[in-house]
C-alpha cells in the first residue's frame, strides 16, 4: 500500500508521529533500498531524507553523513550475523559436513540478505577508518572462533595436524570474505550465488580434514 493510498486519520484524532527510532530506521532502509539500484556516490543526503519522509536538517539530527548511515548498516548486519551464529552454537549439527555448512551458511545467508551493501562495504573497508575497524574486529572474531573449533577437533584426533590452526582459520575466513563479496557485489569473475556454498564447504572440509566425506 502506498503512502497516498493509506487511510486518513479519523477526524478529531492526531495522526501518530514517527519516533526518533522510526526515523533512524527509515533512513537506514532508504539507503539499503537505493543501493540496490545505484552506487553510494550517486546517492545524496537529499535522496535519503526524501526517502525517509523527513527534511534535510532532520537527517543531520540523526546522522552526520551518508557514510555514517552505511557504517550503522554494517554494524547492524554484523550483529545479525553474530546472533545467527549464537543460535547455531547453541544447537550445532552432529555431522561434520552439516556443521561446517551451517557455520558458513550463517554468514552467507545474513550477507546475501543484504547484498546491496556488499559493493559499498568493500570500498568503505579501505577508505573509512571506522568501517575498517568494525570489519576487522568482525573478521578477527570469526577467525578466533574457527581457530578454537579446529584446535578442539585436533585435540580429540578428529582432524590432522597440518598448518597452524590460526593460519588455516585466517586463510579460510579471508576466502569466505573474498568469494562472498565478489558474488554479492556482482564482480567479475565471481561464482554464481547458488554455487558459493558448495565451493566454500568443499574447500573448508578438505583444508581441515584432508578429505571430504
Amino acid at each position: 500500500m502506498t503512502v497516498a493510498s493509506q487511510p486518513r486519520a479519523a477526524r478529531g484524532r492526531r495522526a501518530a508521529r514517527p519516533s526518533g527510532d522510526d526515523r533512524e530506521l527509515a533512513i537506514l532502509e532508504t539507503l539499503e533500498r537505493l543501493l540496490a539500484d545505484r552506487p553510494l556516490a550517486e546517492i545524496s543526503v537529499d535522496d535519503l531524507a526524501k526517502g525517509a519522509g523527513i527534511s534535510r536538517p532532520t537527517f543531520y539530527f540523526y546522522f552526520p553523513s551518508k557514510d555514517a548511515v552505511l557504517l550503522m548498516l554494517m554494524d547492524r548486519v554484523i550483529s545479525e550475523a553474530y546472533a545467527a551464529r549464537e543460535a547455531l552454537t547453541a544447537d550445532p549439527p552432529e555431522d561434520r559436513m552439516a556443521f561446517w555448512r551451517a557455520g558458513i551458511g550463517v554468514y552467507y545467508s545474513t550477507f546475501h540478505a543484504h547484498q546491496a551493501l556488499a559493493a559499498p562495504w568493500s570500498v568503505a573497508k579501505y577508505t573509512n577508518s571506522e568501517a575498517r575497524k568494525l570489519w576487522s574486529d568482525f573478521m578477527q572474531t570469526s577467525i578466533d572462533q574457527t581457530t578454537e573449533v579446529i584446535e578442539a577437533l585436533r585435540a580429540r584426533g578428529a582432524a590432522p595436524e597440518n598448518l597452524p590452526a590460526r593460519e588455516l582459520a585466517t586463510s579460510l575466513n579471508l576466502l569466505n570474505e573474498a568469494v562472498m563479496t565478489a558474488a554479492f557485489a556482482g564482480q567479475k569473475p565471481a561464482l554464481s550465488d547458488e554455487r558459493v556454498m558448495d565451493n566454500l564447504v568443499h574447500i573448508w572440509l578438505n583444508a581441515i580434514y584432508g578429505d571430504t566425506p
